[in-house]
């Protein structure tokens, strides 16, 4: 058999796993909105979405995932309990590895549903482990409801905190912030002089550029707001690097960032519904003991997901992507539902990794 039709047959099996579990089968246009989605997406699906120009509906985009449109659709109809599984293609372009493929097949299984989501966390990560256990996949998890929790909690000015959470999924410049609110950063002097100024205009030569006076004169304002605030303590950041320095078995990573919360109580309701996913994961039948947790986990893929994250690697092949991810994105319905949101947590499977797997084993 050619290897699309095994990829397209391990497709269907696949959907027909997730349908088995009360899930309806969708799909979406291949060519989706671009203005209305690009952000929601985060900066490294931006950079490499294919977008293109409608002459009647604007910018338009092909495909990058499927869990976006998913929401869009159920949250346009309510913010009823449901499941959904999906399979088809997604279009992403490759700039750095000519090697991975611009076009693929995704499988995927999302769970809208607000009675229990430790337990639809456990139910859609033991979907998987089931599904993927023949192929010796190791599994990785995490939660980025904690780190944005203790950024939240942050004793410093809401434009900072606003500023860390832009920037969560962007570790290098994250930490150049902390840096800065911690009064650990030089100051350039250009910028000190600047700011020191009586009339920052006085010197200044032609307008130029994109930006009006106005948001120059606010920006100005900004950047002496901050200066003029105090530093972020030094047990707050001691305490964010212990958070993002976490990488044990889920029960000791929970043992730890409780130690933690001693001094950022704010993080106490996220370990909270960390420990009850444990259980829950645990009362599925997965090894909850040997399983990895990682509490920086999650903070290079989508922008979306809030809390809950997972992925599925191939020990055997480090240079290959994740073959499966997934995590909840609670917030995400509320923004596509306009203020009206349900828990929500799904992921998604590339068949096409696993084909190739399956046939590299002996």
């Amino acid at each position: 058999m050619p290897q699309r039709a095994r990829i397209l047959a391990l497709a269907s099996e696949l959907r027909a796993a997730f349908e088995a579990q009360g899930a309806i089968v969708v799909e979406t246009p291949i060519l989706q909105p671009a203005e209305t989605l690009l952000d929601l997406y985060g900066e490294d699906i931006r950079a490499r979405a294919y977008v293109t120009s409608d002459a009647l509906r604007g910018e338009q985009m092909l495909r990058p995932d499927f869990t976006v449109p998913v929401v869009q659709m159920h949250m346009a109809h309510g913010a009823e309990p449901a499941r959904y599984t999906y399979a088809g293609e997604v279009f992403r372009r490759q700039e750095l590895d000519e090697d991975r493929a611009n076009e693929y097949i995704q499988v995927g299984y999302e769970v809208f549903d607000r009675t229990d989501p430790s337990g639809a966390d456990a139910e859609v990560f033991g979907l998987f482990w089931d599904l993927l256990a023949p192929y010796g996949l190791r599994a990785a998890t995490g939660d980025m409801g904690i780190l944005m929790a203790a950024v939240r909690g942050l004793n410093t000015t809401e434009r900072r905190r606003a500023a860390l959470m832009r920037h969560i999924w962007r570790p290098r410049r994250f930490r150049a912030l902390l840096d800065r609110f911690s009064g650990g950063a030089t100051v350039p002097p250009a910028r000190a002089a600047l700011l020191a100024s009586a009339d920052p205009f006085a010197q200044a030569g032609p307008e130029i550029g994109l930006r009006s006076r106005a948001e120059v004169a606010e920006r100005i304002a900004a950047l002496r707001d901050d200066a003029a605030a105090g530093p972020i303590s030094e047990h707050e950041i001691a305490g964010l690097d212990a958070i993002l320095g976490t990488r044990e078995t889920a029960p000791f990573a929970l043992e730890r960032l409780r130690d933690i919360a001693v001094d950022l109580a704010s993080i106490t309701p996220a370990l909270d519904r960390l420990d009850a996913r444990i259980e829950a994961l645990a009362a599925r039948g997965i090894d909850v003991d040997a399983l990895d947790f990682e509490a920086s986990y999650g903070r290079t893929q989508m922008e979306y997901y809030d809390g809950f994250v997972f992925g599925f690697y191939a020990p055997s092949r480090p240079d290959l992507p994740p073959i499966a991810s997934g995590g909840r994105y609670d917030a995400l319905t509320r923004h596509l539902g306009q203020g009206t949101e349900i828990p929500a947590v799904g992921g998604v499977m590339r068949p096409g990794l696993l084909v190739d797997l399956g046939e590299a084993r002996p």
